[in-house]
């Protein structure tokens, strides 16, 4: 079986079983990605079915599959908190850091994360590291700011790219910014970094995602494997 139809069978798998930490009546934060957009899917399915809940999306695209599947949507004028957000992860620790943004929405990711009682990480095989940064570290920057960032990140040891498009168009944010790809190689302190890129202005948001994880569900072949941060 190719490589990519396991990932996809493992996607699937921890997603089904993240559906088991949503109840009648929770508001649930919508992750973004191809992990996240099973979850969405399954959740539909139990809509459907008569499972009563409010879902508020992390991008315009996990938004418009909702919306195709019926499920019933709110924003953060209406609710505060969140009950339980299921999401995907580029990359997770044995401390259950995370890197995210390879979808593009570690903005609102993030948002929706820190408004959330539960954090579920639905992940494949390959995004299980014993130290972050394999995967590029995405921050996203306003326009403005752009190269000066790019540059105070290369003074400390990243490879920078700005995100592109297929027709290498800059990608640009749901929230009109654009993002710059950091390979940083193996990150050995990520709260330390995430300290440093926070402080830069300019900097709106980056995917390092310290400590706000609660579980991961870690699909392997056809097992599943709960994860939780002590």
């Amino acid at each position: 079986m190719p490589d990519s139809q396991i990932a996809n069978q493992e996607k699937e798998a921890a997603a089904r079983a993240g559906i088991a930490f949503v109840h009648d009546r929770d508001v649930v934060g919508l992750g973004t990605g191809s992990t996240a957009a099973y979850a969405v899917r399954f959740l539909g399915e139990r809509v459907s079915q008569g499972l009563k809940i409010r879902g508020i999306p992390t991008s315009t695209a996990t938004r418009d599959l909702a919306v195709s599947l019926n499920i019933p949507l709110t924003n953060f004028d209406e609710v505060q908190q969140i009950d339980v957000t299921l999401d995907g992860a580029d990359e997770f620790d044995p401390q259950l850091n995370l890197i995210k943004g390879g979808g593009g929405a570690l903005l609102r990711e993030k948002i929706v994360a820190s408004a959330s009682r539960k954090v579920i990480i639905l992940a494949d095989a390959s995004k299980q590291v014993e130290k972050l940064g394999k995967f590029p570290l995405p921050v996203e920057v306003i326009p403005f700011a752009q190269a000066l960032i790019a540059k105070k990140i290369a003074d400390l040891g990243a490879a920078v790219k700005v995100r592109t498009n297929k027709n290498n168009s800059v990608f640009v944010t749901d929230e009109g910014h654009h993002i710059l790809d950091c390979a940083f190689g193996q990150i050995n302190d990520p709260a330390g970094l995430a300290r440093r890129l926070s402080d830069m202005p300019g900097v709106v948001e980056h995917g390092l995602f310290i400590g706000m994880a609660n579980v991961v569900l870690l699909a392997r072949g056809k097992e599943v494997t709960e994860i939780r941060r002590e």
